[in-house]
């Protein structure tokens, strides 16, 4: 029998305004449910920014009022992980409307945490939105689809297995007293894809 594949997932959570006072409490539950915090930090929009965040709304009655209170002081923005993970983000967190999930998902971090429909606590991605707000919020992070099945399998392969092989036969032969953390600093020393830095480079500012 084929071993189940797990699908890992990223979606991007910012904890509102209206939330930072409760960052450390909604950290835990997100912990507790299963995400990996993959990257976190900590902003403040200018309404500029927020309008190009939320320029799918634009138009709306709600837009500018949005706009107003998501730059009105810090948010933390934090790219989660997990297999299909913004459809259980979304499910964590519950509906837009907080007294809508007071009611019918009392334990999600909207109802817990949430003051209105407006002030909810917590923006969760969909599947259409996702990577390009995390490349807006995280414009370094490089997001590219995770391999799996068989092309996992070619991977680890190709790339992880042989350098593996070598650390841990160097390991065998050394036998040192701490075998996990001197197997980590071969894998750190030993790391193929570890960028070369040429120290001939000058930089020169015009």
């Amino acid at each position: 029998m084929e071993p189940p594949q797990i699908y890992v997932e990223r979606t991007l959570a910012i904890i509102k305004p209206d939330a930072i006072e409760s960052l450390t409490d909604i950290e835990e539950i997100i912990k507790r449910s299963g995400f990996t915090i993959v990257q976190k930090r900590r902003a403040h929009l200018t309404p500029e920014q927020t309008s190009d965040f939320y320029a799918e709304h634009y138009g709306k009655m709600f837009f500018p009022s949005l706009v107003a209170y998501m730059s009105s002081g810090p948010i933390v923005a934090m790219v989660l992980a997990r297999e299909n993970a913004v459809e259980y983000w979304r499910e964590l967190i519950g509906p837009p409307n907080c007294f809508r999930a007071r009611e019918t998902h009392p334990d999600s971090i909207r109802a817990l945490y949430g003051t209105d429909d407006q002030r909810n606590a917590v923006h969760g991605s969909d599947h259409d939105g996702a990577e390009r707000e995390i490349r807006f919020m995280f414009p370094e992070s490089i997001v590219e689809p995770i391999p799996t099945g068989q092309a996992a399998k070619d991977y680890l392969a190709k790339l992880v297995n042989p350098t593996l092989l070598k650390g841990l036969t160097s390991l065998c032969k050394q036998k040192p007293e701490e075998p996990i953390t001197w197997l980590a600093d071969w894998l750190i020393a030993n790391n193929p894809n570890k960028p070369c830095v040429n120290d001939d480079i000058h930089v020169t500012e015009a």
